[in-house]
């Protein structure tokens, strides 16, 4: 009996033993797989506050620290210095600007900087204080559309689309209209300031970054860009960062399921995340 006893507190004490081995080794284990995640630092990103900023933001509080990135957003009220910003590396990147406005400013500048890839189609559309339909728009009506030459164009566009007047294939400016039946007078306006033209007009084109700050709803618009637009905001950078870790790790947080909910919840749809 004594000998058994022996033996069964020996295996007890081996048992024992191997238990506390197995303990102090995962310890270690599983602070090497927290460790694993490489700390790729601060990416500094220029964007407008809405709804580019509410993006950045809700990433970096939510996403990017799994990532091991860290998010610095810079904000930017218009559409002229983000880019200008990019090129001179007072930031990493920006997220404000579709692919033709990106192009367009190279062209201008004799640029050089490159698209991360698109991220979300931020809807645009025509305002109005004193029309309820686009049927309402009489011959004659006065129509405030942006002056740059992207946006312009894509106003242009969405009225040709609707044969309200017709253009060029690919208009940019006021003389690419071929046909204007209705007599529609434009009015070119900087974009930052289109919202505040309401009352002065009896439409306006207004892109969703300055329609959200201004207070503009579904209900005043009168047309809205269709969701297959081809004017999807892309991550920008330079050709020196294009294959950074950091712009490919916020690259793939801007595409993840969560940061897609978010803007389908946030928007209601008027911010159409990138799927393709």
């Amino acid at each position: 009996m004594k000998i058994t006893a022996r033996i069964a507190g020996i295996a007890t004490a081996v048992a024992l033993a191997a238990t506390l081995a197995a303990c102090s080794s995962s310890t270690p284990a599983a602070e090497a797989g927290a460790a694993a995640v490489k700390d790729l630092g601060t990416i500094k990103v220029g964007a407008l506050q809405t709804p580019a900023g509410d993006i950045l933001k809700y990433v970096n509080d939510t996403l990017a620290k799994k990532a091991g990135l860290n998010i610095e957003f810079v904000p930017f009220t218009d559409y002229n210095t983000p880019n200008t910003a990019l090129a001179d590396g007072s930031i990493d990147a920006n997220l404000f600007q579709n692919s033709t406005f990106l192009k367009t400013f190279n062209t201008a500048t004799s640029g050089d900087l490159v698209s991360a890839g698109e991220v979300y189609l931020p809807t645009a559309a025509f305002y109005s204080d004193k029309l309820t339909s686009l049927k309402q728009l009489k011959r004659g009506a006065t129509i405030a559309i942006p002056s740059d030459p992207t946006n312009e164009g894509r106003a242009l566009k969405i009225l040709a689309s609707k044969k309200l007047i017709e253009t060029t294939a690919e208009p940019t400016k006021l003389s690419d209209i071929t046909a204007n039946p209705n007599k529609y007078v434009f009015k070119e306006i900087d974009n930052a300031t289109l919202a505040r033209s309401l009352p002065d007009v009896d439409t306006a084109f207004v892109t969703i970054s300055f329609a959200l700050p201004a207070g503009l709803t579904a209900k005043q618009a009168i047309l809205i860009e269709p969701s297959d637009s081809p004017y999807y905001n892309v991550l920008a950078t330079t050709p020196k960062l294009e294959k950074d870790p950091r712009v490919a790790a916020l690259y793939k947080l801007l595409r993840s399921a969560e940061a897609q909910k978010f803007m389908d919840t946030t928007w209601g749809g008027l911010v159409v995340p990138f799927t393709k």
